[in-house]
C-alpha cells in the first residue's frame, strides 16, 4: 500500500511539474529594416530598368501571393513558387522565349537583380497576422536567395551523351558609383542556363547559378552549400565575374584572403577567407582549366590571358609582395590572380571545394574573368546617362559569346 501511494505520488508531481512549465512558443520578432542594398530600388534608375523591362509587376504580384498566406508553411510556398518563377522568367527573357515586356534587350541580368530585391525588402519587412519568428523570416529570405538564383533548378539529364557543365555569376555591383551597372557574368549565366553547347567532343549542358556580392552570404558558405551537390557530377566547372577592362583573364592562382572592398551593402571584411576546418586550410589553390589552350584559341573580340600573379607575404616577411609567376613556398596570400574581392574568393571556395572532394586531377575547374561591361561613347557619366544604349548591348553580347565559345574549347581540350 505505501509502495502504490509513492508511485503515484511521483506521478502526480511529474504530472504537476509538466503542467506547471509549459513549451514557450516561438515568439514573433519585429520586421528588421531594408538592407542598404534593398534602399536603392527607391532610386530612379531601377524603377526604370524595372519598367522598361516588365518587371516591375514582379515584386507588385509576390507581394499580392504573400498576402494570401495564412501561416509560415502557406508562406513558404509562396516564397518557393514565386522566386522559381522569377529565375526561370529572366532565363526565359534572356533566350528569347515569351513577350520581351519591355526595350530593354533581352540578355540584360538587371531586371532580374532589382526585381529578387524587391522579393527581398518585401519577405524582410513583412508584417503578416500570425507573426514571424527572426528564424523563420531568415529561412524565407534564404527559400528566396537560392530559387531566384537557380541554385535549386540544376537540372543534367541522365546517361552518357552528353557532357555536364556548370557554370556561375554575379549580381551587379559597385551600384554606388553607378548604378546603371550590369555585370556581363550574371547575363552570361542567364543567357547559357539549360542550353547545350556543341564541341569537338560532343555536345554538353551547361546549368548555371548566380550569387549574391555580399561578405556574409559567402561566410555563411552559401556557394559550398549550393555547389556541392554537384561537382561529383559534372565534366567541368568555370566561375565567372566581372574583372579588368578590354580582356578576359584565365586566373591561375586563387589566394585565402579577403581584401575589405565594400559589398553591395557597404560592408568591407578583410582576413582570412573563412572556411570548414580551417586547420586545414591552404593559402593557395590552382585552376585546373585547361589554361593553354583557352589563351590560344581565338574565341572572340577580346583577348584572353593566362594571369600567373599574385600578392604575398613571403615566409619570414611582413609586407606584402606582388609576384608575377605566382606564390612561392610557404608564403600567405594577400591576392590571387583575380585580386581579393569575391571573385577571388568563390574561385578559392569552388577549387577548395573540388580538393577537399578528392577531384584535383579529375575535375577541371576554376575561374574566368570577363571584360568589364563599358557603357557606349557619349554615355558614360553616371550622373547624365542613359541606362543603356547600342555600345552597351554590343559590348554584353559579346562577352556573352565569348564567354560560351571559352567554355567550348575548355570542354574539348579537358577531354
Amino acid at each position: 500500500m505505501t509502495s502504490l501511494r509513492v508511485r503515484i505520488g511521483i506521478l502526480g508531481l511529474v504530472l504537476l511539474a509538466g503542467s506547471a512549465a509549459p513549451a514557450s512558443p516561438a515568439v514573433a520578432a519585429a520586421a528588421p529594416a531594408p538592407t542598404v542594398e534593398e534602399q536603392r530600388l527607391d532610386r530612379a534608375v531601377p524603377r526604370e530598368i524595372l519598367e522598361r523591362s516588365g518587371f516591375d509587376a514582379v515584386p507588385l504580384r509576390f507581394t499580392r501571393a504573400l498576402g494570401t498566406a495564412h501561416s509560415y508553411a502557406e508562406a513558404r510556398k509562396v516564397v518557393v513558387r514565386q522566386g522559381s518563377a522569377l529565375w526561370q522568367r529572366a532565363v526565359d527573357r534572356a533566350q528569347g522565349r515569351g513577350p520581351a515586356g519591355g526595350d530593354l534587350s533581352r540578355e540584360d541580368d538587371r531586371p532580374l537583380y532589382w526585381a529578387r530585391l524587391g522579393m527581398t525588402r518585401e519577405v524582410r519587412t513583412w508584417e503578416p497576422s500570425f507573426g514571424l519568428t527572426e528564424t523563420q523570416r531568415a529561412a524565407l529570405l534564404g527559400e528566396l536567395e537560392r530559387t531566384s538564383r537557380g541554385q535549386t533548378a540544376v537540372r543534367y539529364p541522365g546517361g552518357d551523351r552528353l557532357k555536364r557543365v556548370l557554370v556561375t555569376g554575379f549580381d551587379p555591383f559597385t551600384l554606388d558609383r553607378d548604378i546603371r551597372i550590369s555585370n556581363p557574368s550574371g547575363a552570361s549565366a542567364l543567357a547559357l542556363d539549360g542550353t547545350v553547347i556543341e564541341t569537338a567532343e560532343g555536345p554538353a549542358r551547361v546549368e548555371t547559378v548566380v550569387f549574391p556580392v555580399r561578405w556574409q552570404d559567402f561566410t555563411d558558405q552559401t556557394v559550398e552549400r549550393a555547389l556541392r551537390p554537384y561537382l561529383k557530377k559534372v565534366d567541368l566547372f568555370t566561375t565567372v565575374s566581372q574583372g579588368r577592362v578590354g580582356r578576359f583573364d584565365v586566373e591561375r592562382t586563387n589566394g585565402a584572403w579577403r581584401g575589405g572592398f565594400p559589398d553591395n551593402d557597404n560592408v568591407g571584411v578583410t582576413g582570412v577567407v573563412p572556411v570548414a576546418d580551417p586547420a586545414s586550410q591552404p593559402q593557395w589553390t590552382t585552376t585546373t582549366l585547361p589554361y593553354k589552350a583557352i589563351v590560344d584559341a581565338d574565341t572572340g573580340r577580346f583577348p584572353v590571358y593566362d594571369n600567373t600573379s599574385v600578392t604575398e607575404i613571403p615566409v619570414g616577411g611582413t609586407v606584402p609582395v606582388v609576384r608575377a609567376d605566382g606564390p612561392t613556398a610557404g608564403s600567405a596570400a594577400r591576392a590571387g590572380g583575380g585580386g581579393n574581392y569575391l571573385s577571388n574568393e568563390i574561385a578559392y571556395r569552388v577549387t577548395l571545394l573540388r580538393d577537399r572532394l578528392g577531384l584535383h586531377d579529375v575535375l577541371p575547374g576554376g575561374h574566368v574573368h570577363t571584360p568589364v561591361l563599358e557603357f557606349g561613347t557619349g554615355n558614360t557619366d553616371p550622373a547624365t546617362g542613359a541606362v543603356t544604349d547600342p555600345g552597351f548591348v554590343k559590348n554584353r553580347l559579346d562577352i556573352i559569346a565569348q564567354v560560351r565559345a571559352i567554355l567550348v574549347v575548355a570542354v574539348e581540350k579537358a577531354t
